[in-house]
């Protein structure tokens, strides 16, 4: 899946607000990902990303 730095992206597991969708906002090793929804930040790194991902909603050009 191809992803980028301001993609919207869908996580198996969903958020505790109630939704799933997450902008990422930090690509690195880490990647840092902001809920749509309330705005909580989270980390975590690229291996575990790829494995949580569902699918890219849209990209940012």
């Amino acid at each position: 899946m191809k992803y980028m730095l301001g993609s919207k992206v869908i996580m198996k597991k969903g958020h505790p607000c109630g939704t799933n969708l997450w902008e990422i906002i930090r690509m690195g090793i880490d990647i840092k990902l902001k809920c749509v929804n309330c705005g909580r930040t989270i980390m975590m790194d690229r291996i575990e990303f790829e494995r949580k991902l569902k699918k890219v909603v849209e990209n940012e050009e």
